[in-house]
């Protein structure tokens, strides 16, 4: 753990500090030319490799196909959506110039695709027969960041967005609705081992354009809260401006609902500050790139740790081999435990004379146990599964110990110097979000008392999540 420390801060002194570090040392990410822009390395992008792999099966299976549509967006089409405009506005980056000459209509580099696709949902839709349209994809946006973070807000920035039409609001909402919980919800805490509060944003934290924002919070190491994924009921406001009709049944040209929600590489920044220990990274075994990396100590052990190794991805493991047997030992065995790997097996010669591994878990610390041979596949396939759920368990304990009930907005507000707050929302009102914000805290997202999403946010006896956020 020593020689760890000595690179990165430490989280208790400087939580901001720690984190860049480990995303430099982990080898996830680099800053780019331009400012804000971010370069993922390899290590980084497995990650969310596996990530992108995990939502798109489930977006999949909620219905919706993928399609892809252009980078650069007549800057006419965000201005037919006024509220959608000036909530942009200060982050677009517009292009006047190409290929030597003046555009005739700048060009907006995509900050979101609402404008876009509704246009061509328009265009694709004629009847009820052609709803519910289901459309996602994969791209890249650009939202010109004054404070940028690496995997947390930049100007670039990877994701998935998803954008519906349907005939009845009821069934948006229900669509909506299905995002957050069967493919967001899923994806966090199934795979990233990530608790997540669900709830409704209130008017002021509300996505542009939007009647209804539906958020994922979670809860860092240092207790802010960090929004990992959001879908959104947006009306008929971009039908209405886009023209997006049909026929019903009945002959009668109606208005389409609409939605969007989307999910971004913020994702992997999260996992970083929910999981990381003063040591580094430590990654769920279901999302790792490398779940097992096996390290050969000395030249003479190499043909037994390639063999251990194959064993390993026999029974489906994702495995690597150091065979950098010119490195001294204990640096190799200490940059797997900043990447956050979530098993070393270590094979020295002694260890092949006796017929055994050493086995090192990174939740573990810096504690190992001596396994044999015969026993090490199945002990290692235990570990993943104990691990991933060791992970959840503990981000959820700290979530329910940093989260304080409070009946005042005074003392959400000390409360949230250190964690969560929830208190009655009916007793934060406009007034005490006005109040929050000038201390840089937020109504996160709101609750009915049983944990549910609100219809409306006007609706009686709402918890607020008051929360400093990232």
């Amino acid at each position: 753990m020593t020689a760890t420390r000595s690179v990165l801060a430490t989280q208790a002194t400087d939580f901001p500090r720690w984190f860049q570090d480990v995303i430099a040392k982990a080898e996830l990410a680099d800053n780019g030319p331009v400012r804000g822009t971010m370069v993922i390395r390899p290590y980084g992008y497995g990650i969310w490799e596996r990530l992108q792999a995990a939502l798109d099966e489930r977006i999949k299976a909620a219905g919706a196909a993928n399609a892809y549509f252009p980078l650069l967006i007549p800057e006419s089409y965000l201005r037919r959506e006024a509220e959608h405009v000036k909530g942009f506005s200060p982050e677009l980056a517009v292009v006047t110039h190409a290929g030597g000459k003046q555009l005739e209509e700048p060009a907006v580099v995509r900050p979101t695709s609402e404008t876009v696709i509704g246009e061509y949902m328009a265009k694709w839709i004629q009847s009820y027969r052609d709803l519910p349209l289901l459309l996602n994809q994969w791209a890249n946006a650009v939202r010109w960041e004054l404070r940028p973070r690496l995997f947390l807000r930049t100007t670039e920035f990877l994701w998935q967005e998803g954008h519906t039409a349907h005939a009845t609001a009821e069934d948006a909402r229900a669509f909506a609705t299905r995002i957050l919980y069967d493919v967001y919800r899923d994806v966090m805490v199934n795979v990233l081992a990530i608790p997540v509060l669900p709830g409704r944003k209130t008017r002021r934290e509300r996505f542009a354009g939007a009647v209804n924002t539906m958020t994922l919070e979670a809860m860092t190491g240092d207790g802010k809260a960090l929004q990992m994924g959001t879908a959104h009921e947006l009306g008929q406001n971009f039908a209405r401006a886009f023209d997006i009709g049909f026929l019903s049944s009945d002959g009668q040209r109606e208005l389409a609902w609409t939605t969007s929600w989307g999910s971004t590489t913020r994702m992997v920044g999260g996992m970083i500050m929910v999981h990381g220990d003063d040591a580094g990274l430590r990654v769920p075994p279901v999302v790792a790139p490398t779940q097992v990396v096996v390290l050969a100590v000395r030249d003479e052990t190499l043909e037994a740790a390639r063999r251990i190794a194959d064993e390993l991805m026999a029974a489906g493991l994702r495995v690597e081999v150091d065979d950098r047997t010119d490195q001294p030992f204990g640096r190799r065995a200490v940059n797997w435990e900043l990447k956050g790997v979530p098993v070393r097996v270590e094979l020295g010669p002694r260890d092949l004379d006796s017929n055994v591994a050493t086995v090192a878990r990174r939740l573990r610390g810096s504690g190992k146990e001596t396994v044999g041979l015969p026993d090490l596949t199945s002990t290692v396939v235990a570990a993943m599964d104990a691990d991933q759920a060791l992970l959840l368990d503990e981000a959820a304990a700290r979530q329910t110990a940093r989260t304080t009930a409070v009946s005042t907005v005074d003392e959400a507000l000390e409360a949230a110097a250190t964690g969560w707050a929830s208190l009655p929302y009916d007793v934060v009102g406009e007034d005490g979000e006005d109040r929050l914000a000038t201390a840089g805290i937020t109504v996160r997202c709101l609750q009915r008392p049983d944990g549910t999403l609100p219809t409306e946010d006007s609706e009686s006896g709402l918890t607020a999540i008051v929360a400093r956020s990232y």
